[in-house]
């Protein structure tokens, strides 16, 4: 039985192979690239203003989620927000601080190689090993990154996994918008059919978000994004505004306008398993990009990357 596990990516599939370790009593430490928690399941606070500006919401359909999602709403930390859509209370990131409670975190931290010494493996940065106490002495490791972010990590130990190939996603310029005073449009959000805009959400029709100030979410498509996604972020926001505002009737000036680019936002063409495992170095690889683009198939692939480890 394996006693530290290194798992880099603090997202859903990485919080989920943690928490099934931990129940399991194996030590984990987890890296990630962000300050934050959480990937694509992200709140953006600048000043006053707060934007869900990842996913927008997820469902719940298997037993074992479900029943996480029921912890969640009893701990005040997620809600319904319209049809079985929930999100997080106050905002996208806050399930996944649940899961991370009392857990090893070490953020701000860019894995960009691992090495592997006899049983044994040291997680490295473009500085070197990463100073922490387990650092050099895991007995197994889980990549719990997008599919093209893992295949370098990969690569630097030796290894390969010919499933990642196949894997595509899409692209996603996000435009946050904040307005001082409340909109004309009311609506929780809306899917415009034509233009460039494929989503745009009112955040304030969220629960549980602030009082008062108005913030919009605008989701570019997939086409467009690809097409735009070296454009500079300046550009890309006054291009998407002009589109919210044709597509809403939008007439208000906003306070706050930013845009965000998301290289990996939804998985296209997923790997069709569950998790990959070598289990000749006890190494594992999971995220959504496994079985397909919802916030619970991260879940659920990141319990199987747990599961090879525990017992593959």
């Amino acid at each position: 039985m394996t006693s530290e596990i290194a798992i880099i990516g603090a997202g859903i599939a990485g919080l989920a192979a943690a928490r099934k370790l931990r129940a399991a009593g194996l030590a984990c430490s987890l890296f990630d690239k962000s300050r934050g928690l959480g990937g694509r399941m992200a709140t953006r606070r600048t000043g006053d203003w707060q934007f869900d500006h990842g996913a927008q919401y997820f469902t719940a359909r298997g037993p074992r989620f479900r029943a996480l999602v029921e912890q969640w709403r009893g701990a005040g930390d997620a809600a319904e927000w319209f049809d079985g859509a929930f999100v997080g209370l106050p905002g996208m990131s806050a399930p996944a601080r649940a899961m991370a409670a009392d857990m090893t975190l070490i953020t701000s931290c860019a894995v960009t190689a691992l090495r592997r010494d006899g049983t044994q493996w040291t997680v490295l940065t473009a500085d070197g090993p990463v100073d922490t106490p387990a650092n050099g002495r895991f007995d197994a490791v889980i990549l719990a990154l997008p599919a093209p972010q893992i295949l370098p990590i990969a690569a630097s130990a030796g290894l390969s996994f010919p499933e990642l190939e196949k894997v595509r996603y899409a692209p996603c310029w996000t435009l946050m918008l904040g307005f001082a005073a409340p909109l004309a449009w009311r609506e929780q959000y809306v899917r415009p059919e034509d233009g460039v805009v494929g989503w745009i959400a009112r955040n304030a029709s969220k629960p549980g978000r602030p009082p008062g100030k108005e913030t919009l979410v605008a989701q570019a498509t997939a086409d467009w994004s690809r097409r735009h996604l070296e454009g500079s972020a300046e550009a890309i926001g006054a291009t998407l505004l002009a589109q919210v505002q044709s597509a809403i009737g939008l007439q208000a000036t906003p306070d706050f306008m930013t845009a965000h680019r998301w290289r990996y936002a939804l998985v296209e063409q997923a790997a069709d398993k569950l998790c990959l495992w070598d289990g000749m170095v006890r190494l594992a690889a999971c995220g959504d990009w496994c079985v397909g683009p919802r916030v619970e198939a991260a879940f659920d692939s990141g319990e199987a990357a747990a599961d090879a480890v525990l017992h593959g």
